[in-house]
């Protein structure tokens, strides 16, 4: 057999953290088995889903890497093979027209909210043996629903929860088809995963309790069931339910906040999940060691601090050409066009290991093309009178020097405190300031030797 997972997004806003979790593990799932991922887009929502909506889903899923072998399949262009089932389960007995109008199920949900019950539809228009429905009203388009089963339950082996069971007097019969004919979510999801013979259902702990009515739905069919997974809710760092107000919570947050791909995926892959004491790997790692056995049913706290650690642990391990084409629209951005001496990859090489996120390596970066203005703490700590003259008197220095390279800079800085009667502090941090404008930089005999001698003295004589 071979494993078919999907990852199956509703069109009604952006990507968020937790469906790009859900997508990794079925991808990562799929991977693994040597089997196919499936996307497809539930936009039968037709009030909420927007193209907007849908080309931020596929445009998340492209930054962060998750390929899918099928689709994107959409389930409004599907809507005919959903009225041929609905046909079909009307014909066997499975399904029923109800006629109920809308005053009658506020009528119904009135006197459970008096009796402070749960509200369920009575069944009175389900056909059983031996009953009399009522008259068809004129005028009333009816719903469609299924005969839920009225005893014993419906229960399943969840992958990541154990074993689920639910009683089946607590099931509703759902609507799967409203008055208008359209067909809804529990029906749909259950069609398209029998026709795409989905065989892993991953996905999170919020479809708990639509399981057992589409489990219904698929026995009605005669279909094979496939194995279910839920996975646990991501909560914020204070233990809530992430949110769109508070939380960074679509992966194009996370793209502005200067957060690589892997980094995301390796972060999301540790929510829940584990493979010992190991917290930075690649994504082929995590498909060799990924199984679903090993993810806990518990909901996990999202911890930006971790994520912004493991997002410098791939900077310092990516390539720097490939950081240089996401650097340049941040340098852009801060109105340095197109930055060529230094080159910007020699630039990378020496400033990454100390940015957490492209965002500061970008910062990092910057001084090498255009001097910051120092701040006006770091000008009492670091400059005073003398320091113009003695800056001038270095910049002499630097000029003569035969070769330029960070160990001929470097040779000159002890003869020249010694003869200055200083200490290196008293060099290296008014140094920098003059010409980065910034006392927080790589160690300034190198920043020096990159920049170039015509620039350092440049901005030398600028003081």
């Amino acid at each position: 057999m071979m494993i078919r997972t999907r990852f199956a997004p509703s069109p009604t806003g952006f990507l968020h953290i937790g469906g790009v979790r859900t997508a990794l593990f079925s991808w990562a799932f799929a991977r693994k088995h040597h089997g196919k991922f499936v996307l497809r887009i539930e936009d039968t929502d037709l009030e909420r889903s927007t193209a907007e909506s849908v080309q931020a889903i596929l445009d998340g899923m492209h930054w962060v890497g998750l390929d899918y072998d099928e689709g994107p399949f959409y389930q409004t262009k599907r809507f005919d093979r959903y009225g041929e089932v609905l046909q079909q389960l009307l014909a066997a007995g499975h399904a029923y027209y109800d006629y109920t109008t809308k005053e009658e199920l506020d009528a119904m949900r009135q006197e459970a909210e008096a009796k402070g019950e749960h509200f369920w539809y009575d069944r009175r228009w389900r056909p059983e043996e031996g009953k009399t429905l009522p008259p068809v009203p004129e005028g009333v388009q009816p719903v469609v629903r299924f005969k839920m089963p009225l005893t014993g339950e419906t229960a399943w082996q969840d992958l990541v929860k154990g074993q689920i069971a639910i009683a089946n007097h607590d099931l509703d019969d759902l609507i799967i088809a409203r008055a208008d004919g359209s067909p809804t979510y529990n029906f749909c999801v259950v069609v398209d995963d029998f026709d795409m013979g989905i065989t892993h259902v991953i996905r999170g702990d919020d479809h708990v309790n639509n399981t057992p009515k589409q489990i219904n739905i698929l026995l009605a069919m005669e279909a094979e069931l496939p194995q279910y997974a839920h996975l646990p809710m991501i909560l914020n760092e204070k233990g809530a339910k992430m949110s769109k107000r508070r939380d960074a919570v679509s992966v194009v947050d996370y793209d502005r906040q200067g957060i690589l791909p892997e980094a995301l995926l390796n972060y999301l892959a540790r929510l829940g999940w584990g493979h010992g004491d190991d917290e930075f790997f690649t994504m082929a790692q995590f498909i060799d060691w990924f199984d679903l056995k090993d993810v806990s049913p518990s909901a996990s706290r999202f911890d930006h601090e971790k994520l912004l650690w493991l997002n410098a642990q791939h900077i310092k391990a990516s390539d720097d050409d490939r950081l240089a084409q996401l650097i340049r629209p941040r340098l852009l951005e801060q109105g340095i066009d197109n930055p060529a001496e230094p080159a910007l990859t020699e630039v990378i090489a020496l400033v990454k290991d100390r940015a957490q996120d492209l965002n500061q390596l970008a910062d990092e970066c910057a001084y090498f093309y255009r001097k910051k203005t120092p701040t006006e703490q770091e000008l009492a700590k670091h400059w005073d009178a003398d320091t113009p003259a003695r800056m001038q008197r270095f910049a002499a220095l630097l000029a003569e020097l035969p070769q330029w390279n960070a160990e001929s800079i470097h040779a000159l800085f002890a003869p020249f405190c010694e003869a200055e009667s200083i200490k290196m502090g008293k060099l290296g941090m008014p140094l920098r300031l003059a010409v980065c404008g910034t006392g927080k930089t790589p160690s300034i005999d190198q920043v020096l030797a990159l920049m170039g001698r015509q620039e350092v003295l440049q901005r030398l004589q600028q003081i």
